[in-house]
């Protein structure tokens, strides 16, 4: 079958963004009318043992300290955040599904089981949906793409909504040879080399509509020309420099993957994107089956504590964080015992999240657990209620459904037992 795709992959047009419409038609989406305009999702792959950071018990190795919000503890091993708690609200009351990474991050990001005949939209993609693009930047962003595990870059994509609301999977910005190859024209191709290239491609869309005739090829030559625009426009190309940043900035960030990322996610905001996912914890980090203490003490929270302080400072300095969600999770917690490699296992049943900005209340915490941290004790929440949350923010009808491709319809905040999440009210008042 032939394809307008089988013609531009037989020229050099790849080289110079003309993938980049896909991200352009959700400009076509409503915006949002809430006091959110974008969210970052600082992931922390492999799940965080909730004990050890945001619901600290007598079971764990570190003692609790005292945060800048009266009443509110956290791990020892947070002091910067504990300083900053006024910025963020803890949920101490997730109860979510999958025992595993695979299912427990589809589930994570999606609300949704895994299901083999159907693939879910990720929180970002629907976001990007609803709410359309910016200053021409890409709605929804993932950085870094994973290097290896690529099934996991798969549940933060847009599943059955299409590529149109796909992440812009991004390098690691930490990387000496970092570069957003599809911004840039290759060397020795000028600007004004690039009105031939264009001539060429619409030789190639007209051959194509001799072919095909259809209602979406109709729509290209707007999300195409867009994207020449972007690939030509000085603004776009400089919010994806990182080298833009002070050096001294960056170095309050880290120049490790988990530092960069956040710092790039803030520069993307800013510039215009709506979900931007900072990933810089890569292959399972989180995952301590053994010397959980250890990894947490010397590998993992300096990192975290470092990173989500400096982000949380630097988007307010900014003005952004009152219209920036900053939602800090992984896809469970640990287990409340340690096993016979002083490891904690996977834990769905209760863990901890932090989320903040956005115009949600700060320095509140949501629900309890018991003595152990093993079990929710108060305020059970979900997925959906999470994903709600985040709408409201951002202005979304959060009981909204979409149809699937068979006509099943699906909620774009799913709680559990396929009941619709509810806002967290109190982040609201």
């Amino acid at each position: 079958m032939t394809t307008r795709r089988n013609f531009v992959s037989a020229g050099s047009l790849g080289a110079l963004g003309i993938s980049l419409p896909q991200y352009l038609r959700a400009a076509a989406a409503s915006p949002g009318t809430g006091k959110a305009k974008s969210c970052i999702l600082f992931w922390l792959e492999g799940g965080p043992s909730q004990v050890d950071t945001f619901d600290p018990k007598p079971n764990s190795a570190f003692k609790p300290i005292s945060t800048n919000v009266a009443g509110i503890q956290v791990s020892e091993l947070l002091p910067q955040i504990a300083k900053r708690m006024n910025k963020l609200s803890l949920v101490r009351s997730m109860h979510t599904r999958g025992t595993d990474h695979p299912q427990g991050c589809h589930y994570a990001i999606t609300g949704h089981e895994s299901n083999p005949v159907m693939q879910f939209p990720s929180i970002g993609s629907v976001i990007a949906r609803e709410v359309g693009s910016r200053n021409g930047i890409p709605p929804h962003i993932l950085v870094p793409q994973w290097a290896q595990s690529r099934q996991y870059e798969q549940y933060f994509g847009s599943g059955f909504l299409g590529p149109d609301y796909d992440p812009m999977a991004l390098p690691d910005p930490s990387r000496k040879d970092f570069q957003v190859t599809d911004l840039s024209l290759p060397k020795g191709l000028s600007e004004q080399a690039v009105a031939g290239r264009q001539s060429f491609l619409d030789i190639v869309d007209q051959r194509y509509r001799k072919l095909t005739q259809s209602v979406e090829h109709s729509n290209m030559d707007g999300f195409t020309a867009q994207a020449w625009k972007m690939l030509l426009n000085p603004a776009v190309r400089d919010a994806f420099d990182l080298t833009k940043e002070p050096d001294s900035l960056r170095d309050r960030y880290g120049r490790d993957a988990v530092g960069q990322s956040a710092l790039y996610a803030r520069r993307l905001v800013e510039a215009g994107a709506r979900f931007v996912t900072a990933a810089g914890y890569h292959t399972l980090a989180w995952d301590t089956h053994g010397d959980n203490d250890t990894g947490h003490r010397d590998r993992l929270c300096p990192k975290f504590d470092r990173t989500l302080a400096v982000l949380l400072d630097d988007l307010e300095e900014r003005g952004l964080l009152d219209s920036t969600v900053v939602l800090a999770m992984g896809e469970f917690g640990r287990t409340p015992f340690v096993n016979s490699d002083r490891g904690r296992d996977h834990w769905p049943t209760c863990w901890s999240l932090a989320i903040g900005g956005g115009g949600l209340t700060g320095g509140q915490v949501i629900g309890s657990s018991d003595a152990t941290g093993g079990n929710v004790t108060s305020r059970l929440t979900s997925m959906g209620d999470i994903f709600a949350t985040v709408y409201k923010a951002f202005g979304i009808d959060w009981t909204k459904e979409y149809d699937t491709p068979v006509g099943r319809p699906i909620k774009i905040a799913n709680a559990l037992d396929d009941e619709t999440g509810k806002p967290l009210s109190e982040l609201f008042t």
